[in-house]
């Protein structure tokens, strides 16, 4: 899988443009604040309709125009994927794959697998527990439309039985009447435990691996799922914590809780990890994560490094290189020379400068 062709009208600063990718390596390179990660984010959208930067759709739109527009061209051997997405300032952005608008989100899901690395991944260690369950729903998302479905499904209920919370607080009543939405929930919320009870499953056996080799055997990685609650027992757990609910107008249990942990040698990598021994372990995880797809789609995502390179030490871009092989890459970079050098592949060049792309030949 790759992006064939990007097309890009009034996005951040980038002036409008078309471009043809290699389905090897692409290599983006400038000054900061040129606009060489705004392009990642506008493949990242193209892929997920979300941006990992902004969550607010109107952040991406030219100050000067009513809307920004992105397009990409995603082929899988014989098989082409239109992706058209319009994202306009005062109203719902639209999504269309293949000239067919699609009614929901979930939809656009599995089109265009990415898998993204950036500096800011360390946050996937050092932040709170959303950005990791952003990362366990975003993955399982691109591979399991049904996962998707039940997660879609499972919000729908909570907020609904939030709001019903709500009311109840002020009309106790209706309290009674709560189990119309506590059977949804749970029913929705033991497909979730039980999905990334197997999603952290696979890829804490991976990423183990993937860890002793960077670090020569010599740090042991543990990524263990921390549930809200568990699936046998949410019932139990809701039910007993019902005059709480009311109480705080909030579901206290439930996949929306979630967390998991990355331990190195034992010890909480949040907690006591170096920086280099999270961004380690963030680049196994990450480099887990491409392997997953893989088996789980029987092709090879798109991959995103963001300025990375750099980051990294000798030896562990080396891995990273060593591991990238036979698929899309899109590099970010302010210096093109050393990213080439270490490569030591054929790559398409550009150049990012004051919002235009400009390819080398």
């Amino acid at each position: 899988m790759f992006v064939e062709k990007l097309f890009l009208k009034s996005y951040r600063n980038l002036k409008d443009l078309e471009l043809n990718l290699s389905n090897g390596v692409n290599i983006f390179y400038g000054n900061n604040a040129q606009g060489k990660t705004n392009l990642l984010e506008a493949i990242y959208i193209a892929s997920t309709g979300r941006s990992h930067r902004t969550h607010y759709d109107k952040d991406i739109i030219d100050f000067t125009a009513p809307s920004a527009h992105i397009k990409a061209i995603v082929r899988e051997e014989n098989v082409i994927d239109k992706i058209d997405i319009h994202i306009k300032r005062d109203s719902k952005k639209g999504i269309a794959i293949n000239g067919l608008p699609i009614k929901k989100l979930s939809e656009l899901f599995g089109h265009l697998n990415v898998v993204i690395f950036s500096p800011e991944d360390l946050s996937l260690i050092k932040s709170g527990p959303s950005e990791r369950r952003k990362f366990i729903d975003i993955q399982l998302c691109q591979i399991d439309n049904v996962y998707c479905y039940n997660l879609v499904q499972y919000y729908k209920v909570l907020k609904q039985r939030n709001n019903f919370l709500k009311k109840i607080s002020i009309q106790n009543s209706l309290k009674e009447n709560i189990f119309i939405w506590d059977e949804q929930l749970i029913q929705f919320a033991k497909k979730i435990i039980d999905k990334r009870t197997d999603f952290i499953n696979s890829i804490n056996k991976i990423s183990k691996d993937i860890h002793k080799k960077i670090t020569n055997g010599k740090e042991d990685l543990e990524l263990i799922y921390k549930p809200s609650v568990f699936s046998d027992n949410i019932q139990e757990k809701i039910e007993k914590n019902i005059e709480k609910d009311i109480l705080y107008k909030t579901t206290s249990y439930g996949p929306h809780k979630d967390d998991f942990l990355f331990f190195i040698n034992d010890t909480n990598a949040k907690d006591f990890g170096s920086q280099g021994q999270q961004r380690t372990a963030s680049l196994s995880t990450k480099l887990a994560q491409i392997k997953i797809i893989e088996e789980q789609k029987n092709s090879s995502p798109v991959l995103l490094l963001d300025d990375v390179l750099s980051e990294l030490d000798n030896d562990r871009q080396k891995f990273l290189i060593e591991n990238i092989k036979n698929m899309q890459v899109i590099i970010t970079c302010t210096g093109v020379e050393d990213v080439v050098k270490n490569l030591k592949k054929e790559c398409k060049i550009f150049k990012v400068e004051n919002g235009c792309i400009f390819e080398n030949f």
